[in-house]
C-alpha cells in the first residue's frame, strides 16, 4: 500500500553517500524524499540541480532533502559530484523504499511495458508524518513548490 498524506510515513534504512540513513535521522528537521528514475539523465539532472540551487532555502525552513533511486551508490557519488549536491543520495537498488512508498509503478516505454520508479516526491514532518505528496512529478517548478510547503509546516 502506498504511503500517503496524514499517514506515519513508512519506517526505511538507506545507504547513502554519506552513510545510513533511517527515517527519524533528520529529526528535528523536516525531510524531502524525492524519487527519481536515473542519475544523469535530463530530468534527473535538471530536478536534483533545481533542488540544489534551493538547498539553503530549504535550510532555512528546518528541511533536509534526500534523493533516491535505484542506481548504486558509486554512480550516486559520481552524480552528486558532478552536479555538486549539497544534499545525500540514497541507493534503492532492490526498490524495497520506492516500493513502500508507492513509487515503484509498472511504466511504458516506447511500447514496452516495464517496472521502474516513477518520479515523486514526499514531504515528511519531524515526527514522521507525511505532510504532502507529489506523484508523476513534472520537473519545472517543482523544487519550488515543494519549497512553499515545507515553509507552511
Amino acid at each position: 500500500m502506498a504511503a500517503k498524506p496524514g499517514a506515519k510515513a513508512p519506517k526505511f534504512t538507506v545507504p547513502t553517500t554519506a552513510g545510513e540513513f533511517r527515517l527519524g535521522d533528520q529529526a528535528p528537521d523536516n525531510l524531502v524524499v524525492y524519487f527519481y528514475p536515473r542519475d544523469n539523465t535530463p530530468g534527473c539532472t535538471l530536478e536534483g540541480g533545481d533542488f540544489r540551487d534551493l538547498a539553503p532555502a530549504f535550510r532555512r525552513a528546518r528541511t533536509r532533502i534526500l534523493g533516491i533511486s535505484t542506481d548504486t551508490l558509486e554512480s550516486h557519488r559520481r552524480f552528486k559530484d558532478r552536479m555538486k549536491f549539497p544534499f545525500e543520495l540514497g541507493s534503492d537498488e532492490d526498490h524495497a523504499v520506492a516500493s513502500l512508498f508507492g513509487a515503484w509503478k509498472q511504466k511504458n516505454m516506447y511500447g514496452r511495458r516495464m517496472m521502474g520508479v516513477e518520479r515523486s516526491t514526499f514531504l515528511i514532518d519531524a515526527k514522521g508524518a507525511i505532510r504532502r505528496e507529489w506523484r508523476k512529478v513534472r520537473v519545472k517548478g517543482h523544487a519550488a513548490e515543494v519549497l512553499e510547503a515545507a515553509r507552511e509546516i
